[in-house]
């Protein structure tokens, strides 16, 4: 082996390997949290293994999704404020999992950042754990990538993959019929969609993301990184009780466009837009913009961020499920003959 050359190192072309190799040491405690029944290895290996039949399954359907958690980063880069977008990313998965009936088992994550901040990163992972203890699942997995040159300092991207898994037979939706009664459940802002609008509607407004919250506590960019609501172990416990026909995890396209992926073709629904209160911050961004209600409610959720269309005789029963899960419900209206979602009321 050649000795005394003093070459170029990968720390000389922006890489730092042992700043890696510290970030994980910190993240272990955080990954060791989401353990659960099937997980068999986690982290430090070159890939996890989970055992579906020590998670309780018999004959199981295995349930994949994969999301991020869109231009809602931009906001925690300038803050600062990082510790709540890697619960968005975790919810963005396993909101959308349940929705099939799935209950997510694992989760896995790409980190990928200019110059790798361990600190930041290690923030970023923490939440993502934490996301994952929300919603029973276990975080087994991931990557970190410093990829010096593809993004400006300070900048960093996110994406997530989650595994679930339901018993043969029991994938959602299913039964979807007329008289359905549909629950929405409250969500917590704005969550992760929308987020170019949002941006471009506060550089409007002419305030910074410290300002004053001119509809809530705080600074605005506080209000606005309120992380996703996670909605996993509460529509499994409805789906377990029983009468749940399909959930419908409101997202990019709002009400409008996501209820109707959950329906037959030859069905629809009547919502009555007075059956919730507007939350705030939708009020503001509304007014900020001058925002026609229709455009609201195809952009963003509107305080609903989940739509359950359950049998009308087990309504009431599974309300008292879901509040006794923590869930603010309101009875949004009823799934009717004819495609397509039919508004009464108003919103703004």
């Amino acid at each position: 082996m050649t000795t005394g050359k003093n070459g170029l190192t990968y720390a000389d072309a922006g890489v730092d390997i042992d700043a890696g190799n510290a970030l994980v040491d910190r993240i272990k405690p955080a990954a060791k949290r989401t353990n659960r029944s099937g997980v068999m290895s986690g982290l430090g290996g070159f890939g996890a293994l989970f055992d579906l039949k020590d998670a309780g399954y018999n004959d199981p359907i295995l349930v994949a999704a994969t999301d991020g958690v869109g231009t809602k980063l931009r906001i925690a880069i300038d803050t600062g404020l990082v510790d709540g977008v890697g619960i968005d990313l975790v919810a963005m998965c396993v909101n959308d999992l349940v929705c099939q009936g799935a209950e997510p088992l694992f989760f896995l994550d790409y980190f990928a950042t200019g110059k790798l901040e361990t600190d930041v990163a290690a923030r970023i992972i923490e939440g993502i754990a934490e996301g994952c203890v929300r919603s029973g699942c276990a975080l087994i997995g991931g990557e970190t990538a410093e990829m010096p040159g593809m993004y400006p300092k300070g900048d960093f991207d996110l994406a997530g993959f989650s595994v679930g898994a339901m018993e043969r037979g029991t994938a959602l939706p299913a039964g979807v019929a007329e008289g359905d009664v549909l629950l929405g459940l409250a969500s917590d802002g704005v969550h992760s969609n929308g987020y170019s609008l949002v941006r471009k509607l506060v550089e409007v407004s002419g305030l910074g993301w410290d300002a004053d919250c001119p509809f809530g506590e705080g600074t605005l960019g506080e209000a606005l990184l309120t992380p996703t609501r996670l909605y996993v172990t509460q529509a499994l416990a409805a789906v377990r009780a029983g009468g749940v026909h399909a959930l419908a995890h409101i997202t990019g396209g709002g009400l409008t466009e996501n209820l109707p992926r959950v329906l037959p073709d030859d069905l629809g629904a009547d919502i009555d837009l007075n059956a919730w209160t507007l939350p705030p911050v939708f009020t503001w961004l509304a007014e900020v913009g001058g925002i026609a209600e229709s455009e609201m409610l195809k952009t963003f959720n509107c305080g609903v961020g989940m739509i359950l269309s359950v049998s009308a005789d087990q309504a009431d029963a599974l309300v008292a499920v879901l509040e006794a899960e923590g869930e603010t419900v309101s009875r949004l209206g009823t799934v009717t003959k004819g495609a397509g979602i039919r508004y009464s009321g108003s919103l703004l």
